[in-house]
């Protein structure tokens, strides 16, 4: 199965502003396990490549927000799903097709379980 991650920076990454709580090891540990990951966040996206790139973590994609239906568009998986903090990541992850998790939620990594719960 084909899994796709989204991320929100700010209030959701440790290098946010305000910081959230979702490291870059986590997303690193899931590029690495095959999941397709980037970021979708208000910053330009210019500045999200920069910031991955400066962790050295070569994620997918680096959109605005509002784009997540490109993101959808150009990558083919199984699952979709977009984390944020604030109530608009919510919705406009829903409105697309986007399974959401709030930033909170994915401290714990849950998307490691898709690889031994391969429903």
């Amino acid at each position: 199965m084909i899994y796709l991650l989204s991320f929100d920076i700010d209030g959701t990454m440790e290098f946010g502003d305000p910081a959230g709580g979702v490291t870059v090891e986590m997303v690193r540990r899931a590029k690495e396990l095959g999941f397709i990951v980037g970021s979708c966040s208000d910053r330009f996206p210019s500045w999200q490549k920069k910031a991955w790139d400066s962790y050295g973590v070569a994620v997918d994609f680096w959109v605005p927000k509002h784009m997540l239906l490109d993101v959808k568009t150009r990558f083919q998986a199984d699952r979709y799903v977009h984390i944020g903090d604030r109530d608009i990541d919510r919705q406009l992850a829903e409105k697309v097709g986007f399974h959401f998790w709030w930033d909170h939620e994915a401290v714990a990594e849950p998307w490691l379980a898709w690889l031994t719960d391969q429903r």
